[in-house]
């Protein structure tokens, strides 16, 4: 298979111009989804949702994509979002440990994240937990964003997608330790 590399300005696709600017323009992830540019169209509304009106907010969304991302083993989606984890004002520690044993509030997002990917589905009490302490519309929107980045995980493993400069840098100069 041909890896698919993530589209320049020059090829970029002129009914996603809009996006270009945007979002998708920033990141290789979406600059190889731009090859489909019906299913990144399609895929912009979702991000926007669960990326800036998610019932989970910033930090929890941050602890759902990356247990997903050490669960899925994308090393793509694990070092931007360790980034954006930083960036909230996570420690190395706590990053560190959603890639093992998680603790206090992380360690409930990180069992659901963890059914999710061993039985598809939250069990009924864990649910309940979760609805307790997060609300209803938080845990839609946590299964929401194990399904959205778990697709973008796919993506970006079959392609082999690129880490993009800026992250790779970051990361070089400040290892997560």
């Amino acid at each position: 298979m041909d890896r698919l590399l993530p589209l320049d300005d020059a090829d970029w696709p002129e009914e996603l111009a809009d996006l270009r600017s945007g979002f998708a323009g920033r990141l290789n992830v979406y600059r190889v989804m731009a090859h489909h540019p019906a299913l990144l169209g399609a895929w912009a509304p979702l991000r926007q949702h669960l990326v800036t009106r998610s019932a989970l907010g910033a930090e929890r969304s941050e602890v759902v994509i990356l247990r997903a991302a050490h669960r899925m083993g994308s090393p793509y989606e694990w070092a931007h979002h360790v980034s954006r984890a930083r960036k909230l004002g996570f420690s190395d520690a706590r990053i560190a440990a959603l890639a093992a044993t998680p603790e206090a509030g992380d360690a409930l997002i990180a069992r659901a994240v963890d059914h999710l990917f061993d039985d598809r589905r939250l069990p009924r009490a864990l649910e309940a937990e979760l609805r307790a302490a997060i609300g209803h519309e938080a845990v839609f929107d946590l299964i929401a964003t194990v399904g959205f980045y778990s697709i973008l995980g796919y993506l970006l493993m079959t392609y082999e997608t690129p880490l993009d400069a800026d992250i790779a840098a970051e990361l070089s100069a400040s290892p997560l330790g």
